[in-house]
């Protein structure tokens, strides 16, 4: 079996007597969306997925350390309010609808996205950086952690990133000013590689090697 169809079926069974949550998270261009992605199609229950970037919050508080602090980056690029509040509560309780985004950071205004019906035995597919967090690891029924060295991310940035800034200097700057510091205080501060149920590297997308993989107990929240 692969990667995603061994999670697609650890997904499958967790938390089977009601909802399960789910976090994908790791570094900038680890791969998150793409594994995230291809389990939600695998998994044998209804599937509701989201990402963090729905959750940003607006960009006068996200850059209010400056434009490349790491610190700000971590502490201050997502509505963590909103995204208890308005989707990991409500789906964990068992609500018929949930706000799976409510802020557009490349408008910088409010843009909510709702779905409704949501099962009675749904899994949240969330993938997105940060999501161990103390702050949020209350939420996760099962916790996947995506590992690439920080080269890879560079590398990987650079390919995918350099259509919008325009330079390689530019995104160079903003990951090895911002984004990848950011990364080191999140790991040492949080250490969300030992939160994690299921840690991957994920340097070779073709053949991603698991480093851990333990038993998830059901979270108490």
């Amino acid at each position: 079996m692969t990667l995603a169809a061994d999670l697609a079926a650890a997904v499958g069974a967790v938390g089977r007597r009601g909802r399960a949550l789910v976090a994908v998270d790791g570094p900038d261009a680890a791969g998150k969306t793409t594994l995230a992605d291809r389990v939600a199609a695998l998994v044998d229950r209804p599937v509701v997925r989201a990402s963090i970037d729905g959750f940003h919050a607006p960009r006068a508080v996200r850059l209010r350390r400056g434009d490349l602090s790491p610190e700000g980056c971590y502490r201050d690029s997502f509505d963590l309010d909103a995204l208890q509040d308005r989707l990991l509560a409500p789906f964990a309780r068992g609500a018929a609808a949930v706000e799976v985004a409510v802020f557009d950071h490349r408008t910088d205004r409010a843009a909510v996205v709702r779905v409704d019906d949501v099962p009675a035995d749904g899994v949240l597919l969330v993938d997105g950086v940060f999501l161990l967090r103390p702050e949020l690891r209350r939420w996760w029924t099962l916790g996947v952690y995506v590992h690439v060295p920080e080269e890879v991310t560079l590398a990987r940035a650079l390919r995918r990133d350099l259509p919008a800034p325009g330079s390689a200097e530019v995104v160079e700057e903003r990951y090895r000013g911002r984004y990848l510091p950011a990364q080191e205080l999140y790991r040492t501060e949080a250490r969300p590689v030992a939160a994690a149920h299921v840690v991957v590297d994920n340097s070779d997308p073709a053949a991603p090697e698991v480093l851990r993989w333990s038993r998830p107990a059901e979270p108490a929240r």
